[in-house]
């Protein structure tokens, strides 16, 4: 699979394509629910622009809990259909980049007096492979206390009395909302960042195209399009008031907390979801150098562009932990690294945040605007098959143009040319970390660029052979950073380090061993002063402090 071109150093270039050209949709919104719909619609024949107002998952997309996983939870509401779809959807989504999504065991400890007890669990887990057709060695197993303790011996031996153990899978987000983008440039699709929607073209009191505000030259252009799909997550609301469509059901924003810690000071064998005193379910995840806990739901009405982590969010969540594992005491010190999201969901009068059904549901204005809202990171492609079906079939009625069925099943994700299973996967890790290791480098890296890069690792260990610097870390840091300028659309440092790569909240001592290095090779790619290289640093240093100090005088 070649790579495309896909860089902001030609953005005067982008902007100008963008405005010569009549396009069948226009998606508002480049979190992994509008990438999704790009590729779904531009793989069945559809000229499609994806704009995003800031970076592409800068919003939801970039702070779930980053699981592939079929919601065991909703069984407990009766939400059969949900955890059927994308129970199925999680096998679907990892053939499509089992570099990617990654299989995650998870351990359900049984708790005396817990949510879920030993017949409920059985019969959940197994109702939970039905629906979600899991097969051989995933399907899920009941341990004895002592089996369960083997696997997790920081479990509570006193109230332990057994676990379900079963499949899931583990992503990065930000990670699979990039690589879906980038997959729909084989498409023909376009995608613009730091592209705000200011106002909808109308023609005859229907849609027919957007206003776009640059943010970075702040100048103002036209898109002109068949229809617009709004997939802006938490803003949805916001576009159909512009469009004077706001009326019927409405979002319900919950916010979602995670905490980040040193593996040992949470060594986890494998990932844990368990209950709390308060009824609600946690996830504990190691993830390479750290494990991270959540999350929190908790009704939100506050800015959705400054999302934060409060200290009574980071003590519930950590009393939450220290209850689940007595050996373990966590402290507010401990925690390196944090992030909060919101989670888009359709109001339903009466119910709590907990309560609220994760299910997408479609709007329709008068004037055409098609809105999609709700869902759940592991249900974007079918939530991008309905919406686009949508869209197919005004084609139809309107233009009598025929639009093929979706079959974005079968679209391997860019980064995975021919990685058939996940073991082909393990071996190529092995093979690159043979190839890194004599420049000083660890089976930790290898794990690294894999899981970011599939086998796009090899144009970055090209541009690493090429570069001349003398420290191979920074060497391969500047690799990586001159793949994401040229391949995916990095135009700031916090692009770089938060959501391509995932350093702020997993590797956050990277992010201020490499700041000075990466500033520099902007300064010397983008041309950039230095009043712009300063407010950067300033960011990048605020956002540190932001994300990990979590000291009494946070405010």
């Amino acid at each position: 699979m070649k790579n495309i071109e896909f860089t902001n150093l030609d953005r005067a270039k982008s902007i100008d394509k963008l405005k010569k050209e009549k396009f069948d949709l226009v998606v508002i919104g480049g979190g992994i629910t509008g990438g999704g719909i790009a590729l779904d619609a531009a793989s069945r024949g559809l000229k499609v622009a994806l704009l995003e107002k800031n970076d592409f998952a800068s919003g939801t997309s970039s702070k779930s809990t980053k699981l592939i996983h079929g919601g065991l939870r909703y069984l407990k509401q009766f939400d059969f259909w949900l955890v059927k779809e994308v129970g199925s959807e999680r096998a679907i989504v990892h053939k499509l980049a089992p570099h990617l999504v990654l299989p995650e065991k998870m351990l359900l400890p049984l708790i005396e007096n817990g949510s879920y007890g030993k017949w409920l669990t059985s019969v959940g887990l197994k109702v939970y492979d039905i629906l979600a057709q899991v097969t051989g060695e995933d399907k899920r197993q009941m341990l004895k206390k002592k089996e369960a303790l083997k696997l997790e011996p920081l479990l509570p031996k006193n109230i332990l009395n057994g676990a379900g153990y079963y499949a899931e899978y583990r992503t990065d987000d930000a990670r699979l909302t990039i690589e879906n983008i980038k997959t729909s440039l084989l498409f023909g699709a376009q995608a613009l960042n730091y592209a705000s929607v200011t106002d909808f073209l109308y023609t005859n009191d229907k849609v027919s195209g957007v206003k776009v505000k640059d943010v970075i030259s702040d100048n103002e252009f036209e898109i002109k399009s068949k229809y617009v799909i709004s997939a802006a997550g938490p803003w949805v609301d916001e576009l159909r008031s512009l469009n004077n469509s706001k009326k019927g059901k409405q979002l319900h924003l919950t916010k979602g907390v995670h905490l980040v810690f040193p593996f040992e000071k949470l060594p986890v064998k494998q990932s844990v979801y368990f209950d709390i005193p308060d009824g609600r379910m946690m996830f504990a995840i190691p993830r390479g150098k750290v494990t991270y806990i959540g999350t929190t739901d908790t009704n939100y009405n506050d800015n959705k562009d400054k999302v934060r982590t409060d200290l009574a969010d980071a003590i519930y969540l950590i009393s939450a932990v220290n209850n689940m594992f007595p050996d373990i005491n966590l402290e507010l010190d401990d925690i390196v690294s944090s992030w909060a999201g919101l989670r888009p969901l359709i109001h339903e009068e009466g119910k709590s945040a907990s309560e609220l059904s994760r299910k997408d549901e479609i709007f329709i204005s008068d004037t055409g605007l098609v809105s999609i809202a709700g869902g759940k990171l592991t249900g974007y492609r079918k939530m991008a098959e309905r919406v686009v079906n949508k869209i197919a079939e005004k084609l139809k009625e309107e233009y009598d143009t025929e639009v093929k069925d979706c079959y974005t099943e079968k679209i391997f994700l860019c980064g995975n040319n021919d990685f058939k299973k996940f073991k082909n996967v393990k071996k190529y890790i092995k093979e690159i970390y043979e190839r890194i290791k004599a420049d000083g480098f660890d089976k930790h890296d290898a794990w690294f660029l894999v899981t970011n890069y599939g086998e796009q690792t090899e144009t970055i260990l090209e541009y690493y052979q090429n570069r001349t610097e003398a420290d191979n870390a920074v060497k391969l840091v500047l690799a990586e950073l001159e793949y994401g300028i040229k391949y995916e659309m990095v135009l700031t440092p916090m692009d770089f380090f938060i959501r391509r790569t995932g350093r702020l909240y997993f590797d956050i001592d990277a992010v201020r061993t490499f700041m000075e290095p990466v500033l520099n090779e902007f300064k010397r790619v983008f041309k950039s002063d230095d009043e712009q290289i300063l407010e950067w640093k300033e960011t990048l240093q605020n956002e540190i402090k932001d994300h990990s100090d979590f000291s009494l005088t946070r405010s």
